[in-house]
């Protein structure tokens, strides 16, 4: 649903078979999804979905986290290409933190905000250029699935039933349609996808 600027909302997000962002453990559970990010098909993906964008949203969890990760990336020359391509990109664009506690924004070029997602991104649909990327945020994900708002979605699907942990679709949500406009599968069995909102 972009509008007169052309702004497309895009979100990205790796899930299990069974369709969890995480495992059992909890919000830190990640040590399923941890053999199939740094493949050929997982970076390649990590590249798609910065293309193009230049506001990437973040829950207050992932923009902390993120901090303590992606600029040390970004300054390591040694790094995959891909990786540090996207960790530049991240330091670098503009960035939205959703939080209701943050007294200031955690990162440059970033900005805190204490509103519902849809207004948010409503906003920004108003103005500026470029692709609006939700990143690996389930809650803003979730609250944009909610209310229709998603133009693309990016998914990695890893090949791990984890049993337990927090899923992206939950009951409830619209009945939307999606075309698949790109898919790529590695040799792990991790697949890359991507699709458009048909409206």
């Amino acid at each position: 649903m972009t509008d007169s600027t052309g702004r497309r909302v895009t979100a990205n997000l790796a899930l299990s078979l069974d369709g969890r962002y995480n495992g059992p453990g909890g919000a830190d559970d990640f040590g399923a999804f941890a053999p199939y990010v740094t493949t050929e098909v997982a970076r390649n993906h990590l590249t798609r979905i910065r293309e193009g964008a230049t506001t990437a949203l973040l829950g207050r969890v992932n923009a902390e986290g993120f901090l303590g990760y992606w600029p040390s990336v970004a300054a390591d020359e040694n790094a995959d290409p891909r990786d540090r391509g996207y960790a530049k990109w991240l330091v670098d664009t503009e960035k939205v933190v959703f939080s209701t506690t943050l007294a200031e924004a955690p990162w440059e070029h970033s900005r805190v905000v204490d509103a519902p997602a849809a207004e948010v991104v409503a906003g920004l649909r108003t103005t500026g250029e470029g692709d609006i990327l939700v990143n690996s945020s389930a809650s803003v994900i979730k609250a944009l699935l909610a209310a229709d708002l998603l133009d693309r979605l990016y998914l990695m699907i890893f090949p791990e039933i984890v049993g337990g942990g927090q899923r992206l679709f939950d009951d409830g949500l619209p009945g939307t349609s999606w075309k698949l406009t790109h898919q790529e599968t590695g040799d792990l069995g991790e697949i890359a996808l991507v699709y458009d909102r048909v409206r």
